[in-house]
């Protein structure tokens, strides 16, 4: 092993630090999972899902590690307000659940949102089926994450509940030196609630900042989930984020992930369709350039019959950035009349961009109507000609030809202020305008 035997030590030296402020849901979930650890240590490049994602290098770095639970407020003001959209916000500061001021606002009755630490003491029973259930066999990350958590949002919907307004969960990363951060959430919809949440990640610090993220939700039967994830991170940063979905029947979870700015960016998602008439729409967006790194990765498993599924993902790569996608759609013996399509597209802009996808149908089943396919390419040189042509300079057409080939996975978003607010975001992306505010780019009028 090489930097593994590090974290190890730091885990057994400070075992009881570890456990203290935590529930007994994490400490024993914990115990479980650094020995399935010790024996794999972090995935290498033999790993042919990590062939072109070198992630033990970036647990090399003499990270901080917040263990004493040590209080972080928010510097500043920061409310990272989407015009028009109206939410219920609360934060994660680096790794620990903080709630926010919302002025009155209040979720419906039974709805609860805080860490596990507050609420496993009085609803243990609630979380136990729930907290570690999908993540338990995830690879090495995951089991390193379950290890060092010490805090988890725990979003809960009781059954029949429906969450009008927007949950934000704005997640920061604040820290004078080199810092690490292991997230976690659990999500839970119990039958028929509705809810849509945005997860806005965070940080402008030059310092170097890792972040493990592992994200489990319960979609239970007649339930809805919208879930939408925007990266707007520094250079310095690395995030590994896994999301696991499972769904009941007739449930549905729709899925947008929108890097806009990163440094190194690896996330992966997992949804189960575990009952008919279950769906899922999975969308992404990436955007790179300089030495930009973005490595997505799903997998889509139909397990039983009538469930349908819809991917898109799209990047535009610029400079000496890298794109990776693989993604994998699993329809199992049993699920007959199956509905599966997905669709990968490539733009890279410099031939020093690099982008390696790995679309995959993988089929048990014999009535089923399910499509693939991906294509990486340049701009179409005959459309910037005609533009050109017609009085448009040449940089304002290569802009009009991104936006129009991002835009796509953008109108998929369901929330039209959002929405609406992204389409700016992204054109501003395209024009270098994009500068961060004391908060988020997502307040910038």
């Amino acid at each position: 092993m090489g930097c593994e035997q590090e974290y190890i030590n730091i885990f057994d030296r400070h075992r009881e630090l570890i456990d203290e402020p935590c529930a007994s849901i994490l400490n024993e979930e914990r115990a479980k999972a650094i020995i399935r650890f010790k024996a794999t240590g972090f995935p290498d490049r033999k790993d042919e899902d990590w062939l072109h994602t070198d992630v033990a290098k970036k647990f090399a770095t003499d990270y901080g590690m917040n263990l004493g639970r040590v209080a972080t407020a928010i510097h500043g003001t920061f409310t990272c307000d989407v015009p028009n959209l109206n939410t219920y916000h609360a934060y994660i500061i680096n790794d620990s659940f903080q709630a926010g001021e919302n002025k009155g606002k209040q979720l419906p009755q039974g709805v609860m949102l805080g860490s596990i630490n507050d609420i496993a003491a009085d609803s243990r029973d609630l979380l136990g089926p729930y907290y570690n259930r999908l993540a338990t066999n995830g690879d090495s990350i995951v089991q390193f994450n379950t290890a060092f958590t010490q805090d988890c949002l725990v979003l809960y919907i009781p059954k029949n509940t429906v969450v009008e307004d927007t949950i934000q969960i704005v997640t920061l990363l604040q820290a004078n030196v080199d810092m690490m951060s292991n997230r976690r959430l659990l999500i839970i919809l119990e039958e028929n609630s509705r809810a849509s949440l945005l997860l806005c990640d965070h940080s402008s610090l030059q310092k170097q900042t890792l972040s493990t993220q592992v994200t489990e939700i319960f979609v239970g039967r007649g339930a809805s989930l919208d879930l939408y994830e925007i990266e707007e991170t520094s250079g310095s940063n690395t995030r590994l984020g896994q999301l696991f979905v499972r769904q009941e029947q007739d449930s549905c979870f729709r899925h947008s992930n929108i890097t806009l700015t990163n440094g190194f960016t690896r996330n992966r998602v997992e949804v189960s369709l575990e009952g008919e008439g279950a769906e899922t729409h999975i969308n992404g967006l990436a955007i790179g350039d300089k030495e930009q790194h973005i490595d997505n990765r799903t997998l889509v498993d139909h397990k039983v019959p009538r469930c349908t599924s819809n991917e898109l993902y799209k990047y535009i790569l610029d400079e000496q950035s890298t794109g990776v996608f693989a993604g994998k759609m699993l329809i199992r013996p049993d699920a007959q009349h199956s509905v599966s399509e997905q669709t990968n597209r490539n733009l890279c802009l410099t031939s020093c961009a690099h982008m390696y996808a790995q679309p995959q149908l993988e089929i048990y089943a014999d009535d089923v109507k399910c499509s693939h396919g991906s294509t990486v390419g340049q701009l179409d040189g005959n459309a910037l000609f005609y533009m050109q042509q017609r009085g448009i300079p040449a940089e304002e057409a290569r802009h009009l030809l991104m936006y129009a080939f991002a835009g796509e996975v953008i109108d998929n978003i369901q929330i039209e202020a959002l929405r609406d607010r992204l389409h700016i975001l992204v054109e501003k992306r395209f024009r270098g305008e994009l500068n961060r505010c004391k908060g988020c780019s997502l307040c910038k009028q």
